[in-house]
């Protein structure tokens, strides 16, 4: 099976306050983030895409990653059939 991997703006509920961040799904199960620079979190339509989607907190993303190494899915851990490899982080 192929699976896909997708990323879309959203909030980070972070101890430390609200982060805009750079989510990555498979099959629309987050596994990892990227903080967004001043830049991109300071562009009105990064933050509507991001406002379109749910809060993550820590232990929502914790539980999300958790179940995609349970299911020997998570992209960065396992080597994955992936339609789209290019859209995995870097580092």
């Amino acid at each position: 099976m192929k699976y896909h991997i997708e990323t879309t703006y959203g909030w980070y509920d972070a101890p430390e306050g609200l982060k805009l961040v750079l989510l990555y799904l498979i099959q629309g199960v987050p596994f990892t983030f990227d903080e967004l620079p001043v830049t991109a979190r300071e562009n009105q339509e990064i933050r509507l895409v991001a406002d379109e989607h749910p809060f993550w907190t820590p232990d929502e993303l914790y539980r999300a990653s958790g179940y995609l190494l349970n299911e020997e899915c998570h992209p960065l851990m396992f080597e994955l059939e992936l339609t789209n490899p290019e859209l995995l982080p870097v580092d």
